[in-house]
């Protein structure tokens, strides 16, 4: 793995679910999109702080190792005694997943105190996470604590898996928001706006004060908007072999977080992050496990 970087630096702070994905055919696969996004960026070289909680079982003993293996700091990762470590029932229909996510998971019960003493001396320079966070109230409470006492501006990765989200609760939640990213028909249930994609991008945007919305387009690409036009598009890529599409939005998530702590231009992160989502299109799962995919993302050479 590359080089550890400088304690001082802002690091991304990524919140929320880590579980496993279970495949038709018996496979249980790591992932989460927080746990996605977290992965990614540490390939990348961000050194993020994951926080989130797992169950005291056999399957949080599986993150732990995973985490240790790609040197992901586990500082933020509560154990639970009671509630067990997420899981996810994964169908496939046309190479699209649906989600069967299990109730009361040791996710949804993230300590507010244990998560503010461990970002307490942190210098987060943005702070990550999705709408299933919001789930359970004791874990609302705790991303409440942390984006009160790090002040990081938030990206908020919009993931709406019914039943698991209240709209207005997502919507209170882009007030808190300075970027938003979302598909289509999130995009469609949020701001109640028919008219063109672009055009209700940046409706959303004025109406929660954003200073931007990226919307994911699937094969058609993708958009990135601020409250009044489209600044950005980027083009469908070249899928190549699809293997499944699980993770393609966090792979998409963490280019846009990296680009914008990097500072690049918004075109360039639009571009790069399409490319890298389609790449993860062509593994099983949600992450890759070999470092020179992350270090090609940006053209890096360390």
């Amino acid at each position: 793995m590359q080089a550890r970087t400088d304690a001082r630096l802002p690091r991304p702070l990524v919140f929320g679910e880590v579980l496993f994905d279970h495949f038709p055919d018996g496979s249980a696969v790591l992932g989460g999109a927080p746990f996605n996004v977290a992965w990614h960026l540490e390939g990348f070289g961000l050194k993020p702080l994951f926080i989130s909680r797992i169950g005291d079982d056999e399957r949080g003993r599986e993150i732990v190792a995973a985490m240790d293996d790609w040197g992901l700091d586990v500082s933020g990762l509560q154990r639970d005694p009671r509630r067990p470590t997420g899981e996810v029932r994964v169908s496939l229909a046309d190479g699209q997943p649906a989600f069967g996510i299990l109730a009361d998971r040791a996710y949804d019960a993230v300590d507010p105190d244990l998560a503010a003493a461990t970002i307490a001396t942190l210098p987060a320079g943005l702070l990550y996470h999705g709408s299933l966070a919001l789930r359970g109230p004791t874990s609302r409470d705790a991303l409440t604590r942390l984006r009160e006492a790090t002040g990081a501006p938030v990206f908020l990765d919009v993931n709406l898996r019914p039943p698991w989200y209240d709209r207005d609760s997502v919507l209170a939640a882009l007030d808190d928001a300075r970027w938003a990213k979302l598909n289509e028909a999130e995009l469609r249930e949020l701001s109640r706006h028919d008219g063109e994609i672009g055009e209700a991008a940046c409706a959303l945007a004025a109406g929660h004060d954003l200073e931007a919305v990226i919307v994911t387009l699937g094969g058609e690409g993708a958009i990135w908007t601020d409250r009044q036009e489209i600044t950005a598009s980027a083009e469908a890529h070249d899928a190549g072999e699809i293997l499944d599409t699980v993770g393609a939005g966090d792979a998409f998530a963490s280019v846009c977080i990296a680009g914008l702590m990097r500072g690049m231009a918004v075109e360039r992160i639009l571009r790069t992050a399409h490319r890298f989502a389609v790449a993860i299109c062509g593994i099983r799962g949600a992450v890759a496990r070999d470092p020179r995919l992350y270090r090609s993302v940006f053209g890096d050479r360390r």
